[in-house]
């Protein structure tokens, strides 16, 4: 109001017009904050904060080259204006503008300097800050002034410490777990742990979940308010003080922060220390920073205890790997394949050509006119040359092979004419380019698929015949270095491709140009459009190998084509964010996936790329071994998740402080 009424008096006031506008993008009156900038700058083209105010918008939209053609004229005004450089920055990172690379990395770098020296919150958000060549003192730094700034918003309220009893009197001995999170519903986040609540063994803890979010009607948000035993919507509480009241009435134990400095966060309440012990969990790929932040639940590949000084918690380690997945849960129907191909003898089986999953394929591999062989591939393998092969080897992986015939080839002709589905012998045969026309909630993986549904590489442009590379992350997480890699690897291997996403559209472009720069020829990356969750992760079957990026890992993306049998090649860095992927790949069974070199990165691809035998027994590894080992099993993670919990009570019950838990169970 006090904008408006300064509006009224002066209308030609740019200032206000942007402060207001500033009010709106905090209320996320986005369209009304954006109205305001565009006048301010009507007003004053000169006015370099609303040229940036209106860059951020556009950021936070999606309109990456609207954001940046904002920055820029920002920058042109006022040239020292490290907000706008570092946003800028940002942008460009996000659609792989390369352009004087090492330059904008060295001058990202001494602003982030020059602001923590002087005491000054940084233009580098927490988030990006693993992206850019920083110290790890830098980054940890960048986080603390985050986590004060939480502080000081709620010293306004002038709140009393809460008591905090040292016994389970009152939950009559079970430890009660507060899990708060903006992102129950269709996110990434609910999509790896929404089974964990209803997993949890309710005679050892009792579970409460926080949504900072409204109820956005997915079966999602339903399937973790159904199964944990208390759930309350905090987005109908906006005060933190209250919020953080309610918390403590109900007696939380551990207080489990899932955003960090994500979008829809909430710190205040963990600044308010509602509960005793409050820990950072799977949400947010970094520290805190914050002092009320007492551990964060990690494992030892991810966060080895030589790295504890990022950190400004105390390591919690999980025994196999903090990550978790809830993909035997949400697809259900990759847990076997068949293949469509010749069953003739001598002829070279591809096992990711055209792919047919189904939560039960008997009807199709029962059908009397159907014939079918199946093709065993041993699943170990000595992890290097020269090493005998152990008695695993006698296990192997049996895959069905239908046979092209007359009634199979309706699949083919159902894909190369586009049609939605066919129907062989009463059985319903989906095309995997449809599941959103046949069913939303199985396009967003809500729900199992009903029918069978074939995947082909002829559905996405992928040659049949190639070695199949991929990497379906956002493009941001690639920079100069992992490309030139790719490139490398590909002009070793030359029957082969790499598969990329428009992650976004407008990176493409400037990822090919880099690449031809590098010396790659044309023709040899393919790109393809965002899919909804469950074509994302089925689609990974026809991948060969997933080249992981090592400046920031495939996180929910790496437990995505683990489950589709795909191998992953990861090279870990020292952040956590770059060590994810080593944790998921040592958890599954397959160390000899990880490399510790870019050169070893590689090697490890080409010969993966050259050597089809090699190939095939590491993919039938995988394949076997998503289903075996720990790495998607979420009972036994939600199982050990109460041990972790049951040594931080300990630890506080003895008036002990937080330690690093590190020690095996």
């Amino acid at each position: 109001m006090h904008y408006k009424e300064a509006i009224r008096i002066a209308p030609t006031f740019a200032d206000a017009y942007s402060n207001m506008g500033n009010a709106l993008k905090e209320m996320q009156d986005i369209q009304g904050a954006m109205q305001c900038y565009t006048r301010a700058i009507q007003i004053n083209p000169a006015f370099a904060d609303a040229h940036s105010n209106l860059a951020s918008i556009h950021k936070d939209s999606g309109q990456i080259p609207e954001a940046i053609a904002s920055y820029r004229t920002a920058l042109k005004l006022k040239p020292d204006f490290p907000d706008a450089y570092c946003n800028l920055a940002h942008c460009l990172q996000i659609v792989c503008d390369w352009t004087d690379y090492n330059a904008r990395m060295k001058k990202l770098v001494a602003i982030v300097a020059d602001q923590l020296d002087k005491n000054r919150l940084p233009s580098v958000h927490p988030h990006h800050s693993m992206l850019y060549p920083l110290s790890h003192a830098f980054r940890k730094a960048i986080a603390a002034r985050h986590g004060n700034l939480c502080l000081e918003k709620i010293n306004v309220l002038h709140k009393p410490p809460y008591d905090h009893p040292k016994d389970l009197v009152a939950s009559k001995g079970r430890l009660r777990i507060g899990y708060i999170s903006s992102d129950f519903g269709n996110h990434p986040t609910s999509h790896l742990m929404q089974s964990i609540p209803g997993f949890h063994n309710k005679e050892n803890v009792e579970v409460f979940c926080y949504a900072l979010s409204p109820d956005d009607g997915t079966t999602f948000r339903g399937k973790i308010e159904k199964e944990s035993e208390h759930f309350i919507d905090l987005s109908q509480i906006p005060c933190n003080g209250k919020a953080a009241d309610r918390i403590h009435q109900d007696g939380i134990q551990i207080l489990v922060n899932m955003n960090g400095y994500t979008k829809g966060a909430r710190n205040e309440i963990f600044a308010l220390r509602p509960a005793p012990i409050q820990s950072m969990w799977l949400g947010y790929p970094g520290t805190s920073g914050a002092s009320f932040m007492d551990y964060l639940i990690t494992d030892v590949i991810t966060s080895p205890l030589e790295q504890a000084d990022q950190y400004s918690e105390k390591l919690a380690y999980m025994p196999n790997t903090f990550f978790v997945g809830d993909h035997a849960q949400m697809f259900p129907h990759l847990k076997e394949r068949a293949v469509l191909g010749t069953t003739s003898s001598g002829v070279k089986i591809i096992d990711n050509k055209s792919v047919i999953n189904a939560t039960d394929l008997k009807p199709v591999l029962e059908m009397q006119d159907i014939k079918i062989k199946k093709e065993t591939v041993p699943l170990h393998l000595p992890l290097t040359n020269g090493d005998s092969a152990s008695n695993d080897d006698e296990k192997v992986v049996e895959t069905p092979i239908i046979e092209i015939n007359t009634t199979t080839a309706q699949m083919q002709t159902m894909v190369t004419q586009g049609q939605v589905s066919t129907c062989m012998n009463g059985v319903v045969v989906q095309n995997g380019l449809a599941t959103s026309q046949v069913n939303n909630k199985a396009a967003t993986g809500e729900e199992p698929p009903a029918n069978v549904i074939v995947t082909t590489r002829v559905q996405y442009g992928l040659p049949e015949d190639s070695v199949v590379y991929c990497n379906f992350n956002q493009l941001y997480k690639i920079d100069p270095a992992t490309l030139q890699m790719w490139v490398n690897i590909l002009n070793r291997v030359h029957n082969s491709v790499l598969w990329l996403l428009r992650f976004p559209a407008v990176g493409e472009q400037n990822v090919l140009n880099a690449a031809t720069q590098m010396g790659l020829s044309p023709g040899r990356i393919i790109f393809s459009h965002v899919a909804p969750k469950e074509e994302h992760v089925r689609r990974g079957q026809l991948a060969d190998v997933c080249l992981d990026s090592p400046l920031c890992n495939g996180h929910t993306t790496g437990m995505d084509v683990l489950w589709a049998g795909t191998p992953m090649i990861t090279l870990p860095g020292e952040t956590l964010a770059s060590r994810v992927a080593a944790s998921q790949l040592n958890c599954l069974g397959c160390p000899e996936l990880v490399a510790y070199t870019r050169a070893e990165y590689e090697d490890i691809a080409v010969r993966l790329g050259n050597d089809a035998d090699y190939l095939r027994r590491i993919r039938a590894k995988v394949w076997k071994l998503r289903r075996t080992s720990p790495l998607f099993d979420c009972h036994q993670y939600a199982l050990d998740m109460e041990r972790l919990y049951r040594r931080m009570w300990a630890r506080y019950e003895k008036g002990l402080p937080a330690d690093h838990i590190t020690e095996p169970f």
